[in-house]
């Protein structure tokens, strides 16, 4: 049945503090390791990211074991090091109002949970979080979300969507496919949506706010554009 408006819903940096969460493995990891060790893990975990185009974090520990010049793959903390991912209590780093924002969105339509991962530290992160039960299993979690707009549209029909995400690049390309059919929501939160040359190289969403709980205090004529508001701090007068 075709809904009137589905909300999707970013994980990483929208909805949950992915920033915290690389800082307290980045802590464990040099508690753990030492420095020296540690860097080596982030370097292989930027190579494997910039060979996916996502973050694979139980991948980048594999490579780390695997790696010779660590002599890592006898070091019985590396199972520590994954009950540290799998277990971490990432409901503790979801934004202040994620779950009241997930909550006013069901009153104007359905709310899905959309998110880039892989296929087993991402779906864990969203049952841990409370992600996933706050959306009634709505989860579709891909490899590159944007170029999955015709599945997408086909699990979850409808005559409007809305994007809700902190990547420009994400949203600029979503707005591409979809057009008028999709409204653009930017999430002004972590690394990425505070970072100038990210913002300067795509255009504007149709709406900016300051942080996910933001939502909270926007009518649906506002979020889909039938009000004239602004409550960015980079467009405030």
């Amino acid at each position: 049945m075709t809904q009137d408006i589905v909300f999707f819903l970013d994980v990483d940096n929208t909805l949950l503090d992915n920033d915290r969460v690389i800082h307290d493995l980045r802590q464990h990891l040099e508690r753990t390791f030492g420095r020296a060790s540690a860097e080596r893990y982030w370097a292989l975990f930027e190579q494997l990211r910039s060979e996916l185009g996502y973050a694979d974090y139980l991948g980048a520990l594999q490579l780390y074991r695997m790696d010779e010049l660590g002599d890592a793959q006898s070091d019985p903390r590396l199972l520590e090091m994954s009950t540290f991912l799998i277990d971490y209590p990432f409901a503790e780093r979801l934004y202040a109002g994620a779950l009241g924002v997930i909550e006013r969105l069901q009153t104007f339509g359905t709310t899905v949970v959309l998110t880039d991962g892989d296929v087993v530290f991402q779906p864990r992160k969203v049952q841990r979080s409370g992600l996933w039960r706050a959306v009634d299993g709505r989860v579709l979690i891909y490899l590159h979300k944007e170029r999955m707009l015709r599945p997408m549209q086909e699990r979850f029909p409808a005559q409007h969507y809305v994007m809700v995400d902190d990547k420009l690049r994400i949203l600029a390309a979503m707005k591409q496919g979809l057009g008028a059919r999709l409204t653009t929501v930017f999430v002004r939160q972590g690394h990425y949506a505070t970072d100038p040359n990210n913002i300067a190289h795509y255009p504007q969403a149709d709406m900016s706010l300051d942080c996910i709980g933001d939502l909270l205090a926007i009518d649906l004529p506002t979020l889909l554009g039938q009000k004239s508001t602004s409550r960015s701090k980079q467009e405030s007068p």
